[in-house]
């Protein structure tokens, strides 16, 4: 019986020392998990820094029009974005796919676009300045006018300084931008792989296009 009351003393003993050991841990830990804590915040802090100044931005552009007015927007952005270390891809479908062809013969056309001023790139300094209100049936009707208001905007272009579409679709070829051709489109027109540059990386789809575009972080439509 003795031997049993003993037992008892020494085990209430033993789980005395043991919580008032826990409780001493419960506390050193505490302060362990604020060390822990300030600790993981700076090196998450210094990691991420490290992998946003290691990241390279990417950037698609889907081009669909042909025009020479709707030519420059996407070579000026992917050579401009290319320049600043971005990994660019456009994929050219439908009429913008024109745009890689070997001879380019781009026009522009006024008619049905009323934010397009007509000035006259020649003549006196206040002629140069008045906008032309042409309606648009004198546009449709007059022969030639196509061509004419093509002639005044590349005259512009060059009054400006402005490189042209082939200087810009050269820069961005040797600045890697990657010229993605739409398959679809080149069987949709009975186009050949001979009339474009040989510079195009891939002649694909968009179910090939899209998961590039869902990796980018700026996707443009022009």
């Amino acid at each position: 019986m003795n031997t049993i009351l003993e037992q008892q003393k020494t085990d209430e003993k033993m789980l005395i020392v043991a919580n008032e050991n826990l409780d001493d841990l419960f506390r050193q830990s505490n302060l362990n998990q604020q060390l822990f804590e300030q600790w993981f915040d700076k090196r998450f802090d210094q990691k991420l820094a490290e992998k946003e100044s290691q990241h390279t931005p990417s950037m698609t552009i889907i081009v669909t029009k042909g025009t020479m007015d709707m030519a420059y927007p996407p070579f000026i952005l992917a050579s401009t974005a290319s320049a600043l270390g971005w990994n660019v891809s456009i994929f050219f479908t439908f009429y913008g796919l024109s745009l890689l062809k070997s001879e380019l013969d781009l026009n522009i056309s006024p008619l049905g676009n009323p934010a397009m001023p007509m000035k006259m790139p020649v003549g006196p300094d206040w002629l140069r300045q008045v906008e032309m209100d042409i309606p648009n049936f004198l546009m449709a009707g007059v022969p030639g006018f196509e061509k004419m208001a093509t002639t005044m905007m590349k005259k512009t272009l060059t009054n400006k300084g402005v490189a042209s579409i082939l200087e810009l679709r050269d820069i961005c070829i040797e600045s890697e931008v990657k010229m993605i051709a739409c398959q679809m489109t080149v069987d949709l027109f009975d186009w050949s792989r001979d009339d474009f540059i040989p510079e195009i990386s891939e002649w694909v789809g968009a179910a090939s296009f899209l998961p590039i575009a869902q990796k980018a972080e700026v996707n443009l439509f022009i």
